[in-house]
């Protein structure tokens, strides 16, 4: 299960990636192809402007933070019921 925050900053994180591949200082023993393919990728990637304007237009796709509460909330909504049956097995009532 993949909230729209973790979808957000999976993106910015892979965004870094590649600027790093990019980057001989970084990695230095990368080979001139894989480079090249990094730079061709990022060409056409989104920015972080980009992404803001996703998270409005499509807030349940993605989100740049989202707050404790809500999170876990749409948490609770994606779970499968019985793996909460199985989670509340080895709690007592009090």
């Amino acid at each position: 299960m993949t909230l729209p925050d973790e979808r957000y900053r999976s993106i910015m994180q892979a965004k870094r990636l590649l600027e790093e591949l990019m980057d001989p200082k970084l990695t230095p023993r990368l080979a001139a192809g894989i480079r090249d393919r990094a730079r061709g990728a990022l060409r056409h990637y989104p920015s972080e402007w980009d992404m803001q304007r996703a998270a409005q237009a499509a807030p349940d796709i993605f989100q740049e933070r989202m707050e404790d509460l809500h999170r876990f909330v749409l948490k609770g909504e994606q779970q499968d019921p019985s793996d909460i049956v199985e989670l509340m097995r080895g709690y007592k009532e009090t």
